[in-house]
């Protein structure tokens, strides 16, 4: 790593996996086969079944003579029950939880590990936005209630990305103290490389580097020629950002997003995104919302430039969490992130300017009312910091 900035790597082999009944089968194939080092980060972690056939496959690992190591997010593994977190420490898996929740920590506490990885013999690596709860996968079930997607890594990319997770590991518990963020540098970034085949690099973000992900998002939709497809179930960009989509859709880009519907987990949330739906739409942009169930997915598509993992690009993922996503410029990962894509555009709500327009006042009221609590809290917040 150059810079707190990692490079592209050639040479790896990558994989879209979609929905927990096909991710989860091939990471749980990979740590039962697993003879010297399983790694996992994530953040929601809860008590169920999918936890369930996950910590049986950790605790056999480390039963075997497997190092294993959890980082998990204290906040997101308050639903891990404690028979279960006694299960991972009797079977000598060692666990860490990132930032415990104190309130004498006061704002420290908004600060979250939101990161979701799996490393297996430093080989393999599973890349994306799950986590171990039930609304992810249910082991007798064939679908699951959140749509999301991971990425298998193999080669030399994924010594990239033990090196994010020795670096959190290390750390412990500790939270690094907040830094004010760094204006907008272009030129931080590695340059584009040319397309080719297993070409990705780990972008990511903490407590003193934050700008990595955002920076590199921008670069790709300022440079956008084709199409710019956007994935993520809490749509809060930042100005930049918007901006960025509207003047892409004006010069003649395919500007797609492709959001939550009424299936969510924090209406609200979705209520306050869509505040800016109006000048969005008169831009150019065309909004799609998922209709099948919760989308959970964060991924992005920019002509061929790909970015995947845990980050929702809003703007409190940007102030606060530990995020990581894959970069990818691969021409065949590309086309199944693109169909992948055009699949979920398939079943989903197109929202018109007219539609828009039509929308009832109650409707307009709950936005206008969530959408100014969401600015507030912001710069109360950004004050504070």
């Amino acid at each position: 790593m150059v810079d707190n900035v990692f490079p592209w790597r050639r040479g790896n082999a990558l994989a879209l996996l979609i929905d927990g009944p096909q991710f989860y089968v091939q990471m749980l194939a990979r740590i039962n086969a697993a003879g010297r080092q399983v790694d996992l980060e994530l953040y929601l972690v809860e008590s169920g079944a999918c936890s369930s056939a996950l910590l049986d496959a950790l605790c056999s690992a480390a039963q075997r003579g497997v190092v294993v190591r959890c980082l998990f997010d204290d906040f997101g593994a308050q639903g891990l029950s404690a028979a279960d977190r006694q299960r991972l420490q009797a079977a000598g898996v060692q666990v860490q939880y990132y930032n415990p929740v104190r309130w004498k920590h006061g704002l420290r506490n908004f600060h979250r590990d939101h990161r979701k990885l799996l490393l297996v013999d430093e080989q393999f690596a599973y890349v994306g936005g799950t986590g171990a709860t039930d609304e992810f996968w249910q082991p007798e079930h064939t679908s699951s209630r959140w749509h999301e997607v991971m990425v298998e890594i193999s080669g030399p990319l994924v010594a990239d990305w033990q090196q994010l997770f020795e670096r959190q590991w290390q750390a412990g518990q500790a939270w690094i103290a907040w830094r004010p963020r760094m204006p907008l540098r272009l030129k931080k970034l590695p340059l584009l490389p040319a397309l080719g085949q297993g070409l990705g690099r780990v972008a990511f973000a903490d407590a003193t580097q934050h700008r990595d992900i955002l920076l590199s998002l921008v670069r790709a939709l300022r440079g956008a020629e084709r199409r710019i497809w956007l994935a993520t179930p809490y749509f809060l960009p930042t100005w930049r950002v918007r901006r960025t989509l509207r003047k892409a859709a004006k010069n003649g880009v395919e500007v797609r997003l492709l959001l939550a519907g009424h299936n969510t987990d924090h209406p609200p949330v979705r209520f306050a995104g869509q505040r800016y739906y109006t000048s969005l739409l008169k831009a150019g942009v065309r909004i799609f919302e998922y209709q099948p169930r919760f989308l959970h997915l964060k991924m992005v598509l920019v002509d061929d430039w790909v970015s995947v993992g845990s980050c929702n690009f809003d703007h409190w993922n940007l102030r606060f969490n530990l995020d990581a996503n894959l970069e990818a410029l691969d021409p065949v990962f590309s086309a199944s992130v693109a169909a992948s894509f055009q699949a979920d555009f398939a079943v989903s709500e197109e929202i018109t300017l007219a539609d828009w327009r039509a929308r009832p006042w109650w409707r307009r009221l709950r936005q206008s009312i969530w959408g100014a609590l969401d600015q507030l809290l912001v710069k109360l917040l950004d004050r504070r910091l």
